[in-house]
């Protein structure tokens, strides 16, 4: 299932849901202030290779910024 990131214009929370994608364009509620977030397009990706199954994140502009298996773009600066 892949993770959307969604920014609330009301607070400016900026959170990620893990949805199917038949629910990718429908608006999220904001955890801080309950009012519906907009998705936005992620300057984050994550993938998985290897023999262990590490997840790489990878910024925007191609770096590399962590490795972990949480699936929150925070660790990339964002």
């Amino acid at each position: 299932m892949p993770i959307y990131e969604y920014v609330c214009r009301n607070c400016n929370n900026k959170f990620e849901l893990m949805r199917p994608i038949s629910r990718a364009q429908e608006m999220a509620e904001c955890a801080k202030c309950h009012r519906q977030a907009e998705r936005i397009m992620s300057s984050c990706f994550a993938m998985t290779s290897g023999e262990n199954g590490i997840t790489h994140k990878v910024d925007g502009n191609g770096s590399s910024c962590s490795s972990c298996s949480s699936g929150n773009c925070s660790s990339c600066s964002n």
